[in-house]
């Protein structure tokens, strides 16, 4: 008998990172290996429960910097050249390996791993992913989303509420673009809310979003079945509440099943443990060491001394994992429904990259989990949003409270003395670019493509990713130079426009650079 639901989300993105005036670019290397480790084992994934008919259901946002970049010509003849590279190495390692019986067969796994890649990406896909993910979400199985334009942190940014409305109808449009519909989903950036943010979302056609869990608990009146229903907003847009149980079984560093020590160890990669010399041709051109994608240990343990990985007991271990999960979500499902006499749905919600990329077996786990539940399960059904809303189940109606999945669940990673500084700079671009696009109601010609390209200037600006990376410390210098850079051209754009003076020379360079959305209409800024 049918007792409830499991609603699980993928949330792809990466921020927009383009150098077409580098031959070699470190960061692009985020998107090759987002690519090549999660999002074509994840449409593997989905094609295979497809071909074998699982009934199966997945929701997976996608975000618009993220499509962008799955589109662009330079990008994808990169990302070929990149593959090229790794099965060269994968080539040169099986030969270095050839007598070691333990890390021979790890060499040989990827060799075929990166070889399978490249001919799903160069002859069945034909370089085209986002419209691998068009075709899949027609099969009825998927529920493509969206999220803002850039991933800004919309709290952050309603000080401009223009902005916000920027963000979500940018997205919106680059949607329609690439799925020839409109979205009726969206992950908001960090799952970043604030009172007035679902309004904005219904104009823009949004009718469902997702909020971490003490958005929708602490909200007013709290909800009587926490998170296991979706609220409505005043406003008529549906919160899903991110469920805490399912998000500790996966995410947790303690607890959570990536942990577990048969399962590949991410962070011991050939690309810091052999010579130097050896690697160079497969690193930084400057010998800048960086990961190849290559690691040969298990994590074992709390220690040093790591063990070979043994592909066959992980995936093994991610067997045993799916069906823990199944088990435990049947025990909370059957719970919930017998205190409150529903059929609660729990919504799972996870960053897509952490499934391959972060997570070697996280895919094969997925496959497991999602075949498990379409066989053997009879008390719990996979549901996308839309089709959960579509039950018309009666929905209680709560205003959110502001809140995001970040850490203490405010705005303090994104809002924090490493980043501050770049918040009076965001505002005062993002009323000028108000003013510019009320001040020309109609334009053309150069004065056209200047002020589309200071809205593409500012929405790069207010990527999240920027304050984030200034947060964890990670690629600092590099997040501070992308944020000056797109705000220093803005305000070039802004001052030519208003006096009448645009070089066109110098509007051509950045428009190569800064090519994202092509068909963006500044005039969203006077919504």
């Amino acid at each position: 008998m049918l007792t409830g639901y499991l609603c699980l989300v993928l949330h792809a993105h990466l921020p927009y990172i383009r150098h077409p005036e580098y031959e070699y670019f470190l960061e692009e290397h985020w998107f090759y290996e987002a690519v090549t480790e999660t999002y074509i084992p994840l449409i593997e994934t989905m094609e295979n429960l497809l071909k074998d008919n699982i009934d199966f259901r997945l929701t997976v946002s996608l975000s618009p910097t993220l499509l962008e970049m799955l589109n662009d010509n330079l990008l994808q003849c990169r990302y070929q050249r990149y593959l090229t590279r790794k099965i060269e190495l994968a080539d040169k390692e099986i030969m270095r390996l050839r007598s070691d019986p333990e890390f021979l067969p790890v060499a040989r796994m990827y060799k075929k791993k990166f070889e399978k890649i490249r001919s799903l990406y160069d002859t069945r896909y034909k370089k085209d992913i986002a419209g691998v993910f068009k075709r899949i979400q027609e099969s009825g199985k998927v529920e493509i989303i969206t999220t803002a334009a850039t991933h800004g942190f919309l709290p952050n940014l309603s000080v401009n509420p223009e902005s916000v409305k920027a963000q979500v109808h940018a997205a919106a449009d680059c949607y329609r673009r690439n799925f020839g519909r409109s979205p009726h989903g969206m992950w908001i950036p960090e799952c970043g809310y604030y009172h007035g943010l679902d309004d904005i979302l219904k104009e823009a056609g949004i009718t469902y979003f997702f909020l971490d869990t003490h958005g929708l608990i602490f909200g007013r009146p709290a909800p009587k079945y926490g998170t296991y229903l979706p609220a409505r907003c005043p406003s008529g847009v549906v919160a899903f509440g991110r469920d805490a149980d399912s998000a500790k079984e996966v995410w947790s560093s303690v607890e959570g099943y990536p942990g577990d020590y048969n399962y590949r160890e991410y962070y011991r990669d050939i690309g810091f443990d052999l010579p130097l010399e050896y690697v160079k041709p497969y690193i930084h051109p400057d010998g800048i060491r960086i990961n190849t994608g290559m690691k040969y240990y298990r994590i074992t343990g709390k220690t040093h001394d790591k063990k070979p990985y043994k592909k066959k007991m992980a995936i093994e271990k991610a067997k045993e994992h799916a069906d823990k999960f199944i088990s435990n979500r049947a025990r909370q499902i059957k719970y919930i429904a017998g205190l409150f006499d529903i059929r609660p749905v729990i919504t799972a919600t996870y960053d897509a990259e952490l499934f391959g990329h972060w997570w070697f077996e996280g895919t094969y786990w997925l496959d497991f989990l999602i075949r498990k539940i379409a066989s053997d399960s009879k008390t719990i059904k996979l549901i996308t949003p839309s089709e959960y809303l579509n039950l018309n189940t009666a929905l209680q109606t709560v205003m959110p409270t502001q809140s995001s999945w970040g850490w203490k669940g405010y705005s303090e990673v994104w809002l924090n003395d490493s980043n501050e500084w770049i918040y009076p700079h965001l505002h005062k671009a993002a009323g000028r670019m108000a003013e510019l696009a009320r001040e020309y109601p109609c334009a053309s010609g150069i004065l056209l493509r200047a002020l589309n390209q200071a809205a593409r200037e500012l929405l790069l600006a207010q990527s999240s990713d920027w304050a984030f990376i200034m947060k964890m410390k990670t690629a600092v210098d590099y997040a501070k130079k992308r944020n000056k850079e797109h705000l220093e051209r803005f305000d070039v754009l802004y001052n030519s426009i208003k006096n009448g003076l645009i070089d066109e020379g110098w509007l051509s360079s950045i428009e190569r650079k800064d090519n994202i959305f092509k068909e963006i209409d500044y005039k969203i800024y006077r919504m």
